[in-house]
């Protein structure tokens, strides 16, 4: 009696084991739903524009808006080498976006923006291409005195704008 009784829990706990490394089993290929990432926003184009009461600047984007930073800092410097970037003025801005990429998945560039340009706007005296790197996409702008800015996206197109009060 003993012996069967012994011979049906083994039964019954192979059969409970058997069911449980099923749900615990990886599904097969095909019943996996594939999750599409997001493609990272790319950054094609950055241009400028002189107005009787604001300069502005506008960063075109191809995808999503990502998000963005605009920080006053004492000075403008490239990404990875630390170098100082040569452009006139006393202030700063750092326009940081992230994730973004001004590059494709082969490396080639996509903006065809100016890396460096001297300007001569009411406020605006350069911007320049500062950074591409990790999912870091960043400007530098350039003033002789302390900028007060409004920092927005707009969409339809995708982009990016600072205007800058006179």
């Amino acid at each position: 009696m003993h012996v069967r009784i012994r011979q049906s829990v083994a039964l019954a706990t192979g059969a409970l084991l058997a069911a449980c490394l099923s749900f615990a089993a990886p599904a097969s290929a095909s019943t996996l739903t594939t999750r599409t990432q997001a493609q990272t926003p790319l950054v094609v184009n950055a241009r400028w524009a002189g107005h009787p009461t604001y300069d502005r600047i506008v960063i075109d984007l191809q995808g999503s808006a990502p998000a963005v930073t605009v920080t006053p800092v004492p000075q403008l410097v490239y990404d990875g080498s630390g170098k100082p970037v040569p452009l006139p003025g006393k202030h700063f801005l750092e326009i940081r976006l992230h994730p973004a990429a001004a590059h494709d998945d082969a490396g080639q560039s996509v903006y065809r923006g100016p890396k460096l340009q001297k300007t001569d706007l009411g406020k605006l005296k350069g911007i320049a291409l500062t950074g591409d790197y990790e999912g870091y996409v960043t400007f530098g702008a350039a003033f002789d005195t302390l900028p007060y800015y409004r920092a927005f996206p707009l969409h339809s197109p995708e982009r990016f704008v600072v205007d800058i009060a006179h």
